[in-house]
């Protein structure tokens, strides 16, 4: 392990922007500028879908010569692969994201997992590549989750008590189902396991994570007894989830695993809000920012007490999280690059972490999705209005840009 350690700043946008041509600079210049005005986001976020449905000439053309091109990797693996190798130039690694949303019905399903399995037999082939992702909403049915978390909620007991109880209640055709999906994130993790290849689990919407976070404990049980193959995705702009995270601690500890902790703040937070305030139940979102960062804090701080059990990975756009990170390891004299500890960003968000991470030999990477445009569509969406909506988000990118794009005097 690397012991020298730079300082960790996030200013310097020469590191940041680096791997960007000026041209790069410009296009991502002309459209956080574009996502700093709600009332264009809002319009684009109504008309792009439709504008794909019916094929209307250029539209394709305009979504990959702009948004597409910020925040996704290409239309295939092989496109995928260019950025892969450009961004290993600085030492930044991918996490592989099939950005496919998840389509119903068995064939689908099916389809889902052996894409999930090419990526990971891909990514076992790039040295650069260290994990990839998967939505269990990919290869099951969203009703039939939702049914097993009703089911989970109305039970007592630990979490896994509550999920056994759900699965032997269900009708026996939708216990077969639900056995098929069981079937297809083992042989997921299988290939993953066989191929060294880490598997990153999406979190969900509230109402359907339960029987996610149940799958999820029982792959790492089953995976992650020498190293962390499986990892869970924790939002912690939930109230519930620092306490979930000692919570998986405990299990690892009684069953003997490693947990794989990815901690992320959250990106459902209108939906679980509007939904909550709809069917009369409180909200599981934090009731302000601050104790959504306070909770993500603790929970860094949690995982870096316990690396020797928990594998940890910092999904974060937040500087200070990022940054308290490595003041953590530096108090606990542990190297910037050790094993259980990873940080990520979003592909064409919070360069100035990134590679600052980086070059501050930290094991960073790049969420970087990959998928036809007709599919990702609603993964840009998300990003736009993510970008409109978080605050000083847009401002922040863009301010890091102007500052690059004067020292280059473009």
């Amino acid at each position: 392990m690397n012991e020298h350690k730079e300082p960790v700043s996030f200013e310097n946008t020469q590191t940041a922007f680096a791997y960007k041509s000026d041209d790069q600079l410009k296009k991502a210049h002309f459209l956080f500028s574009s996502m700093g005005k709600p009332w264009l986001v809002n319009l684009g976020l109504k008309i792009t879908p439709y504008a794909i449905n019916w094929h209307l000439p250029f539209t394709k053309t305009v979504i990959r010569n702009t948004i597409f091109q910020q925040f996704v990797g290409g239309e295939t693996l092989a496109e995928t692969a260019k950025v892969a190798d450009k961004l290993e130039e600085y030492k930044v690694q991918v996490i592989l994201d099939y950005g496919v949303e998840g389509k119903d019905g068995e064939d689908n399903f099916e389809h889902a997992r052996d894409e999930f399995k090419k990526v990971i037999a891909y990514a076992a082939t790039q040295a650069n590549i260290p994990f990839m992702s998967v939505k269990v909403t990919g290869f099951a049915r969203f009703a039939l989750l939702e049914k097993l978390d009703s089911m989970m909620n109305a039970a007592t007991g630990t979490l896994m008590k509550r999920y056994l109880h759900a699965v032997e209640t269900l009708p026996a055709a939708e216990k077969e189902e639900w056995h098929r999906v069981r079937l297809r994130m083992l042989q997921v993790c299988e290939e993953a396991a066989a191929k060294n290849i880490g598997v990153l689990i999406d979190a969900e919407e509230t109402w359907i994570q339960d029987p996610v976070d149940a799958l999820t404990i029982l792959m790492m049980d089953t995976f992650n007894k020498t190293k962390a193959v499986v990892f869970n995705t924790l939002q912690l702009y939930r109230h519930d989830r620092l306490q979930f995270l000692k919570d998986s601690y405990t299990a690892a500890e009684e069953r003997n695993f490693i947990l794989g902790a990815k901690l992320v703040r959250g990106a459902y937070m209108e939906k679980e809000r509007l939904r909550a305030a709809e069917m009369n139940y409180p909200s599981p979102i934090q009731p302000d920012k601050e104790s959504s960062d306070r909770d993500y804090n603790a929970a860094v701080e949690f995982c870096v007490e316990h690396l020797d059990r928990i594998s940890l990975i910092v999904a974060s756009h937040n500087d200070y999280s990022n940054l308290f990170t490595t003041q953590l390891l530096d108090k606990k004299g542990l190297p910037h690059n050790h094993p259980h500890v990873h940080f990520s960003q979003l592909y064409g968000m919070s360069d100035n972490i990134t590679f600052n991470l980086a070059k501050s030999g930290c094991s960073v990477s790049k969420y970087l999705p990959f998928g036809p445009i007709k599919d990702v569509v609603p993964y840009l969406m998300r990003r736009a209005q993510e970008n409109s909506s978080v605050a000083g988000q847009t401002g922040r990118e863009l301010a890091l840009i102007k500052k690059e794009m004067e020292r280059r005097k473009i």
